[in-house]
């Protein structure tokens, strides 16, 4: 199959020209004004990958309107919640989707509820019943929506980022609301984008992460500005990735570790049967990627890929290519133009190179934000016009950072800081083991104690993983306790949800997790 000339947004069978992409976001931006929609209010967005859910977004953006993904992982509490602190004017979202929203919500006027149609490529990814992806009548249908309105005519406001909410994993999900940028600052994060993302005119962009995470928005978001094909996949599969690179002539990707990992288990055979030499950069963040994994990504995909480090709060901030990574193997890079990194200690005093501390960062020309309705909890983590997202690490002489671990995820185990990802890594160096998590559990004599659940192939026993272990790390490193379990909790960023993994054993405890 050839893609049709012109740039092109594809999700599944479903090509959508630009033309007929500003046309329906012209028209979106039409609709959603005439449902109250103005400049700083919010429009949420319940869908899964889908052209639509760029559409919804640039739509709002159009109106100088903040969209608002929302995790279609969440509990309908956490759904309720959210929808409550944004004070969202309108929810667009997936038929299937819909289930997640408490009824009274849906029932109380509150907001005005769009029902997209959930589609062909989702149903099938998700092996979705067919009834459940179509929306009921009388609801207020997306394609019969956008038909009734003239495309809006008037210059574009300019555009918001959406807001992304935080994972909660300390509380209560919290809305990252950034003000909206000046030309100055616009024309430096473009820039920036294009250095470090390699988002520049004329790439074919693959986006096979969530939507709802900051990452794939910015990139997907971006590259419907400037690309000229944006490939959105519903859902990663291995397999169904390499098959979209070569038919689509691919040139740059976002991923995570964890599609990393899913590519390596391919069989040889598999992986030589796509063609991908399209590829020019392969761009990679949001959880740690173990050296053996990037290693093994760089031998086969070759010296494209690129790696960063930053937060949803404080965007990019640290940026390394293939032969940075190759001469430091863990390094996230060094600091891009613009920006600043504090190591500090638990007193605030700045640490001396290969010193863990807490890390503080910030980008001089990225416009400022606050945690929607917590203006306090946006201060508590500022310093020196700096922020902290609870990530520890440490520089280098020649100021290339690497990271340790989450301040939350240390595990004090007698007084000693022990860093979680350094015994993960050496855990997923064992080629039985698929997956692993490292947490600390209650200990009566040290506070707390090295836990490991583990995920492997059955090859291998606890007295084997020990005896693999001792040759990597320290002996006060080595878990106290060793775990098998089929698989573990992880978002679809990779992330492990650790909090739920040590819930169950600190919650008689007398410290909290």
């Amino acid at each position: 199959m050839t893609d049709p000339v012109g740039r092109i947004v594809v999700s599944g069978a479903n090509v959508r020209s630009h033309e007929q992409m500003q046309d329906r976001i012209a028209r979106i931006a039409t609709g959603l004004a005439k449902l109250g929609v103005r400049p700083a209010t919010a429009v949420a967005i319940l869908m899964r990958n889908d052209i639509s859910f760029l559409e919804a977004s640039a739509g709002a953006a159009r109106l100088g309107a903040y969209a608002v993904p929302l995790n279609w992982h969440l509990a309908p509490a956490e759904i309720d919640y959210v929808l409550g602190d944004c004070e969202a004017r309108v929810l667009i979202a997936h038929a299937d989707l819909l289930e997640l929203v408490p009824p009274a919500l849906l029932e109380g006027g509150k907001f005005a509820v769009i029902v997209v149609d959930t589609p062909a490529e989702v149903r099938s990814a998700y092996d979705l019943p067919a009834a459940k992806c179509v929306a009921a009548t009388g609801a207020l249908r997306w394609e019969d929506w956008i038909a009734t309105h003239e495309p809006r005519s008037d210059a574009a406001t300019a555009p918001p980022e959406s807001v992304i909410y935080t994972s909660g994993t300390t509380g209560k999900p919290k809305g990252v609301r950034r003000n909206p940028p000046t030309p100055e600052q616009r024309r430096d994060i473009e820039l920036m984008r294009e250095q470090v993302y390699g988002l520049r005119p004329g790439i074919r962009l693959l986006v096979p992460a969530p939507l709802y995470h900051a990452a794939p928005n910015v990139f997907a978001m971006r590259g419907v500005q400037i690309a000229d094909a944006v490939i959105l996949m519903p859902k990663f599969e291995a397999e169904s990735l390499l098959q979209l690179i070569e038919r689509h002539r691919v040139t740059s990707i976002v991923m995570v570790p964890t599609m990393f990992v899913r590519l390596l288990r391919l069989p040889a055979e598999v992986r030589r049967r796509y063609d991908i030499n399209s590829l020019r950069s392969v761009h990679h963040a949001a959880a740690p990627c173990p050296p053996d994994v990037k290693r093994a990504m760089i031998e086969w995909f070759g010296p494209i890929i690129h790696e960063w480090y930053g937060t949803t709060e404080s965007s990019v901030v640290t940026a390394c290519n293939s032969e940075e990574w190759l001469a430091r193997p863990g390094t996230v890079g060094r600091a891009i133009k613009g920006a600043r990194i504090e190591v500090v200690d638990d007193h605030g005093a700045i640490v001396p190179a290969g010193r863990p501390g807490e890390l503080y960062v910030g980008l001089d020309f990225y416009p400022d934000f606050t945690y929607h309705k917590r203006d306090d909890d946006r201060r508590q983590i500022g310093r020196n016009g700096l922020i902290t997202g609870g990530d520890i690490g440490y520089l280098d002489e020649d100021g290339y950072l690497f990271l340790c671990d989450r301040k939350k995820d240390m595990i004090i185990s007698g007084g000693v800081n022990i860093y979680p990802s350094e015994i993960e890594s050496a855990l997923l160096g064992i080629a039985a083991v698929h997956d692993c998590a490292v947490i600390g559990i209650p200990d009566p004599e040290y506070g707390e104690a090295v836990f490991a659940i583990v995920v492997q192939d059955g090859s291998i026993d606890e007295a084997a993983i020990r005896d693999e272990l001792t040759r990597r790390l320290a002996r006060y490193k080595l878990p106290k306790s060793i775990e098998f379990r089929d698989s573990l909790p992880r978002d679809d960023a990779g992330k492990l949800l650790k909090r739920s993994l040590r819930e169950p054993y600190w919650r008689e405890a007398a410290r909290q997790i």
